[in-house]
């Protein structure tokens, strides 16, 4: 399915796909990208299907500061039996510090920029699947499901293998279930 807009608009959609999509495939975990925690308790379910949310690094939006997830969304999502890993972004990171301050693009930038060809959400797909796997929250060689955006929301849905950091490589994309279009 291709969304003709980017964005929170196609959170509902875009999560019921998800789901659907894990149940058909008898995939049993579906990783998300949730800042704050909305669309991670949105994919909350009575299927069998473990959601695992991976929210931004402490001190992602400033230096010092605290993660933009509050305490009470992390505290509802464990309710939900919702794991939260909190990990620095594999498709950034130190490097992204090492362009800023030396100037010139490093080998992860080109991986992430490659992955941004097929939209933003498709490169986060591959990302918080790596950083769930690296925080032993999924298994390993194994299909999962991963949902993410490219600004506020969901609007894209992947069906991939990752592979740990040090293997990225390995990762095998094989299905993209919904994306917006790039046009």
């Amino acid at each position: 399915m291709y969304f003709e807009k980017v964005g929170s608009v196609n959170t509902e959609a875009t999560t019921q796909l998800a789901l659907e999509k894990a149940v058909e495939k008898n995939i049993s975990h579906v990783v998300v990208a949730s800042s704050r925690g909305k669309t991670a308790q949105q994919l909350a379910n009575d299927k069998g299907v473990q959601i695992v949310c991976v929210r931004n690094a402490f001190g992602s939006g400033m230096p010092g500061g605290n993660n933009v997830m509050s305490d009470e969304a992390y505290a509802e999502l464990q309710a939900l039996g919702i794991e939260v890993v909190t990990a620095t972004h594999v498709l950034s990171g130190v490097e992204r510090g090492m362009s800023r301050n030396f100037g010139g693009i490093y080998p992860v930038e080109i991986i992430a920029n490659t992955l941004r060809m097929f939209g933003q959400g498709t490169k986060v797909c591959v990302e918080i699947a790596t950083m769930a796997l690296d925080a032993g929250e999924i298994p390993y060689g194994v299909p999962v499901v991963a949902v993410a955006g490219s600004k506020n929301g969901a609007d894209t849905v992947v069906v991939l293998t990752p592979a740990h950091a040090n293997a990225i490589f390995d990762t095998k994309i094989h299905e993209v279930i919904c994306k917006p279009s790039l046009y």
